[in-house]
C-alpha cells in the first residue's frame, strides 16, 4: 500500500488501515489454525468469536507401549515364516519386539508344506523355547493323512496347522490342493480325535464364517469336545456377536485374533472396540497373532498391532492371559510322547515321566544343555 500524504484525513486514514491490518491477521490467523488443527489462541483477541478445536489425544508409539508391555511374555499364536525360510530373517524383529513365543508352520493344506513342516521342525529344534512346530502337509481326504498325523505328533509338533478347514473366498486358500469342502469333509472326524488322543490343538482356516461351512464346524466342536479348535484369525470378516455365539455354546474352541486386520486392513468393518465386551467377557479363550503381516503393511505393523490391542484390554490379568498364557496353558496339556520318552531315557534311566509334558520334552531333547 502507498504511503499516504499528511492532510486533515491522516487520522482517518491511519485508523481504516489498523482496522485492515487488524482484519487481515485475524483472517490469516484462522485460516492457519484450520489448516494445522493447531489452535490460535494466542493470536486471536479473548473477545474473538473463534472456538478452539480439542485435539485427540496422542497416539502412544510403539516405544511406549514396548517400555509398557515389552516385559510381559507375547506369543504369536499363528505364524506363516517357515515358508522360504523368512523366520531366518526375523529374529531382529522378533527380538526388538519383545516377542516370546512363535506357533510355526508355512504352506497351508498343499503339497509343499510338507517341505515347510519341515522347516518349522529344524527351526523349532534349534531354538525350543521359542518356536512352537505346527504342521498341515497332509491330504485330509486320503486315509494316508492318519499316519502322517500320528508320526508327526509322536515325534513331537505340538499342534496341527493351518489347515484349510474350508476356503471359498481367501485368494490364496480357495486353490489349494488339499483344502477341505467344509469342516467335517474327509478325514477330519478322524483327524479331530487323533487330536484329542495327543491332546493337540488344531488350527482352522475357515471361511465364510457363516452358512453350511459354519454349521459343519459346529457339527465338529459338537462332536468332538475333546478336541481343542482354534478358529484361525476369527476377527477376520467375522463379527464380535458371531464369535460370542460360538465361545457361550463350545467350551472347546479357541480364538486366534489377527490384530493386524481389526486394526490396520481397511476391509476391516469392525473396530478393535467393537471386540473387547467379548473378549473381556472370555478371557481364557482368546490368543493374539500376526498372520505373518498377511494383508497389512509388514509383519512388523501386525506385532504393533497386538500390543495395541493389549493396551486397549487395559487390565493387566487379561492382558497376561491374552498375549501368552492361554496359549501356554494349551500347549502345557499335551503328554510327552512315547516316542520322546524313550529318546530321554536313552539319556538318563532314572528321569521321572509321569508328569513331563510335550513342551517340556522337546525343551529338554533340543534345548542348548542337551
Amino acid at each position: 500500500m502507498p504511503k499516504m500524504k499528511a492532510n486533515s484525513y491522516v487520522g482517518i486514514g491511519l485508523a481504516a488501515i489498523l482496522i485492515g491490518a487488524g482484519y487481515w491477521t485475524w483472517h490469516n490467523n484462522k485460516n492457519a489454525s484450520e489448516s494445522t488443527g493447531s489452535s490460535a489462541a494466542s493470536a486471536v483477541p479473548s473477545e474473538s468469536p473463534v472456538q478452539i478445536a480439542v485435539t485427540a489425544p496422542a497416539k502412544k508409539s510403539l516405544a511406549a507401549l514396548l517400555q509398557q508391555y515389552g516385559s510381559l511374555p507375547l506369543a504369536d499364536m499363528h505364524n506363516h515364516d517357515a515358508s522360504d525360510k523368512k523366520y531366518l530373517g526375523m529374529k531382529d524383529v522378533w527380538q526388538r519386539n519383545g516377542m516370546d513365543r512363535v506357533v510355526l508352520f508355512g504352506d497351508v493344506s498343499e503339497y509343499s508344506a510338507i517341505r515347510t513342516d519341515e522347516y518349522a521342525w529344524e527351526a523349532y529344534t534349534e531354538k525350543p523355547d521359542f518356536f512352537v512346530p505346527f504342521f498341515s502337509g497332509f491330504d485330509l481326504r486320503d486315509k494316508s493323512s492318519l499316519e502322517v498325523i500320528r508320526k508327526n505328533l509322536e515325534m513331537g509338533y505340538l499342534g496341527l496347522g493351518e489347515i484349510a478347514g474350508a476356503s471359498y473366498n481367501s485368494p490364496v486358500l480357495s486353490k489349494v490342493e488339499w483344502k477341505a469342502k467344509h469342516p467335517m469333509d474327509g478325514f477330519l472326524p478322524q483327524i479331530y480325535e487323533l487330536c484329542a488322543e495327543y491332546q493337540a490343538p488344531i488350527l482352522l482356516h475357515i471361511d465364510p464364517p457363516n452358512g453350511f461351512v459354519l454349521e459343519a464346524f459346529e457339527e465338529a466342536l459338537k462332536a468332538h469336545p475333546k478336541t481343542t479348535f482354534i478358529f484361525g484369525h476369527a476377527n477376520a470378516y467375522n463379527s464380535p456377536d458371531n464369535i460370542k455365539i460360538l465361545l457361550e455354546k463350545y467350551p472347546n474352541v479357541y480364538m486366534d485374533f489377527f490384530a493386524g486386520f481389526t486394526l490396520l486392513n481397511p476391509e476391516s468393518a469392525n473396530r478393535i472396540e467393537d471386540f473387547l465386551p467379548v473378549m473381556k467377557q472370555f478371557p481364557d479363550r482368546f490368543m493374539l497373532s500376526t498372520d505373518s503381516g498377511y494383508g497389512v503393511q509388514s509383519e512388523e505393523a501386525a506385532i504393533e498391532a497386538m500390543y495395541r490391542v493389549l493396551d486397549a484390554l487395559g487390565d493387566s490379568e487379561l492382558v497376561s492371559k491374552i498375549a501368552y498364557g492361554n496359549l501356554d496353558g494349551i500347549l502345557r496339556k499335551e503328554p510327552a510322547t512315547q516316542t520322546q520318552k524313550a529318546a530321554l531315557l536313552k539319556r538318563d534311566p532314572s528321569r521321572d515321566m509321569a508328569k513331563l509334558s510335550k513342551l517340556e520334552a522337546g525343551q529338554l531333547l533340543w534345548g542348548k544343555e542337551k
